[in-house]
């Protein structure tokens, strides 16, 4: 164990992907709409758009799909597809997300939440799923001016619960997050969902673990 995490005083976490198993509802979504609105496969696009925040992926879809693409009904009607899929099966957590966040509470770290999903969206996600309390901070993406993989959400995270980002773990699973928590000092950990991280994300991340479990495995070692 290297002395990088022998001093970490708190962790930020993504959301999407990282504490929830939602990218792949997600997915799903876009798809049933994309057909719906005569795009087929628009799914195969969240590859792309990990990480963004809105603005983001009104950038993207205009560059990657056209002007003609009809993003505000695409959003519209794909927050209602997720919330249909969601109330019939459920928003299952990521395997290892209470574990770790009592590991993280039972050893005094300060722990917030940075998102590029909207606060309503987010906190309700977190709420309905009882984890809410565990965190002293939430930055979400509608906070700020610039999406992942720009560093300012994992700066206003770290302030947010008055943390040094060299003493700081973000857990992220997504390439955006991965670079966005680097460039702002933080000590990246990659936790792959959807994508599995390339040589340059694996460069950039101090350590890529399978799954949860396998970060808890590392904060126990630490002591």
């Amino acid at each position: 164990m290297t002395g990088r995490l022998e001093q970490i005083e708190a962790i930020i976490f993504d959301m999407d992907g990282l504490l929830f198993d939602s990218e792949r509802i997600v997915q799903r979504s876009w798809n049933d709409v994309g057909e719906r609105l005569g795009f087929s496969y628009v799914g195969n696009h969240i590859y792309r758009t990990l990480g963004m925040n809105r603005a983001g992926r009104l950038a993207y879809f205009t560059e990657a799909i056209g002007a003609e693409f009809p993003f505000e009904e695409f959003c519209v009607q794909t927050r209602k597809r997720f919330y249909e899929i969601v109330e019939a099966e459920g928003l299952p957590m990521k395997p290892g997300v209470k574990e770790l966040l009592w590991c993280g509470k039972d050893k005094g770290y300060r722990m917030a939440v940075a998102t590029s999903s909207s606060k309503d969206y987010a906190y309700g996600n977190l709420k309905n799923a009882g984890i809410d309390g565990f965190f002293d901070g939430f930055v979400y993406g509608d906070m700020v001016q610039h999406a992942k993989p720009d560093p300012e959400i994992y700066q206003r995270a770290c302030k947010t619960v008055e943390s040094d980002p060299k003493r700081s773990l973000a857990l992220e699973d997504a390439p955006a997050g991965i670079r966005s928590a680097y460039g702002a000092g933080l000590i990246p950990i990659v936790v792959p969902d959807l994508v599995e991280p390339d040589e340059e994300i694996r460069k950039l991340a101090y350590r890529r673990c399978d799954s949860l479990f396998d970060v808890i495995e590392l904060l126990e070692k630490r002591g």
